[in-house]
């Protein structure tokens, strides 16, 4: 399977780091427009800046699909690519070098003609609640409105309490957390990396610990997608891709789609290196209404394998089923 078309860019740089031209190289990035999308494209190019001093950029805003449909849940649109689509097809017709994605927004299935040449900046996976009167998971009175169109986020919230009263919730980040300060809800959920990255640490009321809240594939890190054949680019992002970062969340998406899971889907998993280099996964599969939960941890030397195996085990112990009936 040619999973993400991975490519073996660590071992490629001490070779490849003598070919790049002396002459000044322009990059052409794609992003979408909200403010945690351009803070994180911001991001990469002044990483590559730094890595390659000369470097000029051109940054071009797209919107996608799921940035236009904002008055329907997120799981009823459905669709791979609901974020990324647009910034895919202008890569393929080489309108743009580059487009930073959150990777917890990119489809498993492997993107014809494109690869990641980057994985970088997972300072945090955890999910963070905000809410008012400072409340926490705890602390949330019976039936609170919580907001949140993540089906993986509804159903461990009410696996750990099944008296909330889970609701939509769209918006970037931004407007997610007026509407709970305005009392629209009680509390919403929202991945702590972003309110970290927009400097809205502030409203965070609790950071929930990954024995509550496992986090979504991918979720807290950067992805650097681009031509697969355009050798210029991935040169310049080796030089900023992070080996601990593409290992973890490697295992945690072979894991999603082993189990044929995509943005919709009630699947969790967080992986990291231990301190002998091996990497340890916690994953899990459950039903909407929290009722059914199915938890499985591993570790191993190799990322994909890692995933795959904890997969089929999910699956031995009723995944599917799981899965199927929601």
């Amino acid at each position: 399977m040619n999973f993400d078309t991975l490519m073996p860019i660590q071992a490629r740089r001490v070779s490849l780091v003598q070919t790049l031209p002396n002459a000044m190289v322009k990059i052409h990035a794609g992003t979408r427009g909200s403010r945690l999308a351009l803070w994180q494209t911001e991001h990469v190019l002044q990483a590559l800046e730094s890595a390659w001093p000369g470097l000029t950029r051109e940054v071009q805003r797209f919107e996608t699909r799921g940035d236009k449909t904002l008055d329907v849940p997120l799981p009823e649109i459905g669709g791979k690519g609901l974020f990324t689509a647009e910034l895919e097809h202008a890569l393929r017709q080489e309108r743009i070098d580059i487009a930073v994605h959150s990777l917890k927004d990119l489809p498993t299935d492997a993107a014809e003609g494109l690869t990641l040449g980057a994985i970088l900046g997972r300072v945090t996976a955890q999910d963070a609640l905000v809410a008012r009167e400072q409340w926490t998971l705890e602390t949330l009175p019976a039936g609170a409105r919580v907001g949140t169109s993540s089906r993986r986020r509804q159903a461990q919230l009410l696996h750990h309490r099944p008296d909330l009263n889970i609701v939509s919730i769209r918006g970037n980040v931004d407007t997610r957390v007026r509407k709970v300060q305005r009392g629209d809800y009680d509390a919403a959920v929202m991945a702590a990396a972003g309110l970290d990255r927009l400097g809205l640490t502030d409203s965070i009321t609790a950071r929930l610990p990954f024995a509550v809240m496992l986090p979504a594939p991918g979720q807290g890190a950067l992805a650097v997608q681009c031509r697969a054949g355009d050798t210029r680019t991935l040169l310049l992002l080796a030089a900023l891709d992070d080996e601990a970062d593409r290992a973890a969340t490697t295992a945690e998406r072979a894991f999603l789609h082993a189990l044929g899971g995509g943005c919709a889907t009630p699947v969790a998993a967080y992986a990291r290196r231990d301190g002998d280099g091996f990497i340890e996964m916690d994953a899990l599969i459950a039903s909407l209404d929290g009722q059914t939960m199915i938890r499985v941890q591993g570790r191993g030397e190799e990322a994909h394998a890692l995933g795959e195996a904890l997969a089929q085990q999910a699956l031995q112990q009723g995944a599917g089923e799981v899965l199927a009936y929601g």
